[in-house]
């Protein structure tokens, strides 16, 4: 018997500030943006601002079928940043999608067998570390990567991170090789995190895939996961992370108006379907592994179809989708593959793969009570 606990119903995202629901999709932008600018304050402190310079520097270049790099300056007037950029280019003519990666740092996950697929599928891949935008530690005298650009601001390491990929693509959008209507970012865990915010904070992104990115990401946090141990596993999760373990351990990631929620989740003003539902009418898809209990997979579906009602507002349900396999935490050829026929059914027009189309979980009633 499952012991799964529902802390409330997701919040109705199509209710304005002033009582008032959408009724069309003028009304949702609208609302959208009263989204972005309340959501993103809470959960993240905010995003880091747009940068007052910008300058993409060519430090390796190699021809067609071969890597090449580039360095980007971007920051203030008074003190500037860089960070460095990989390019994994086929060996093909014209102008290319794209797949941006920015976890460098798990050099197992976009690796040489993800980027040849990619390649030979014609998508280039462009790796970044986002660590350089902040590191993954506590900075509270803000010396490190972005954060002493703006040290009076308390934006969260993941805000520098989704920063990071939005620089990323400034760069990419000036190379002439780069099909600048079809970029792709994906990413793992807190990388996966840090798309779910990239991708509902910047337009150009046209598909937007976090991997295994559970609280703070995809996951409810009206929704925990609750499992019984295995004995096979020892690191098996018998319950998907709360937020109060992870304003603890993890605090440089969080808003800290989320402390206010911590023991009534079911409060907050938002749940994860919000974020999703920015993205809209682009194309989503989220990737989990129904072994991944930490990152609660059930919750994240439970998510996807309350934001999914946002979708079909536009008449556009088939672009927001998910992909389950078996397995535990991580993100490995077959989520990064799933990415990219995601994409190849968007560029040709072709219906999408079955594995892509199944539901994950036929034993789930909704956690939303209202439609569009």
């Amino acid at each position: 018997m499952r012991k799964d606990e529902r802390l409330g119903m997701l919040p109705d995202p199509f209710i304005c500030r002033d009582g008032h629901r959408v009724q069309n999709i003028e009304e949702w932008e609208s609302r959208r943006q009263e989204i972005l600018e309340d959501a993103v304050e809470l959960e993240f402190d905010g995003m880091p601002p747009q940068p007052e310079v910008f300058r993409v520097e060519a430090t390796h270049l190699q021809p067609k079928g071969f890597p090449s790099s580039y360095r980007i300056h971007c920051g203030t007037k008074e003190k500037t940043f860089t960070f460095c950029i990989y390019v994994y280019r086929p060996a093909l003519d014209g102008c290319l999608p794209v797949v941006v990666n920015g976890d460098l740092t798990y050099n197992w996950c976009c690796n040489d067998a993800v980027i040849a697929e990619a390649n030979r599928r014609g998508f280039i891949v462009v790796r970044f570390n986002r660590n350089e935008l902040a590191p993954d530690f506590a900075d509270p005298d803000r010396q490190y990567g972005i954060n002493a650009l703006w040290p009076e601001l308390k934006f969260t390491a993941i805000s520098a991170w989704a920063w990071g990929y939005h620089r990323v693509i400034d760069a990419l959008v000036t190379l002439d090789y780069v099909d600048k209507e079809r970029i792709a970012i994906t990413g793992h865990s807190r990388g996966g995190k840090t798309v779910l915010l990239a991708g509902a904070t910047d337009t150009r992104i046209r598909y937007t895939c976090p991997n295994g990115s559970g609280t703070h990401g995809c996951g409810a946090y009206r929704f925990n996961q609750i499992e019984k141990p295995r004995p096979d596993s020892p690191f098996y999760a018998i319950h998907s992370e709360p937020l109060e373990l992870l304003m603890e351990g993890s605090g440089h990631w969080m808003g800290q108006g989320l402390w206010d929620y911590v023991g009534k989740e079911e409060t907050l003003p938002h749940d994860s379907h919000y974020f999703k539902a920015l993205i809209a009418p682009r194309c989503y898809l989220e990737t989990n592994a129904y072994g991944d209990i930490w990152a609660n997979p059930r919750g994240s579906y439970l998510s996807l179809l309350a934001a999914r009602e946002v979708w079909k507002l536009y008449g556009a349900e088939d672009k927001c989708a998910c992909r389950y396999r078996e397995g535990e935490h991580d993100h490995d050829w077959t989520d990064f593959n799933a990415l990219f026929d995601f994409m190849e059914a968007d560029i040709n027009g072709t219906a999408l793969p079955e594995d892509i189309t199944r539901e994950p979980y036929t034993d789930m009633e909704p956690l939303h009570d209202w439609t569009i």
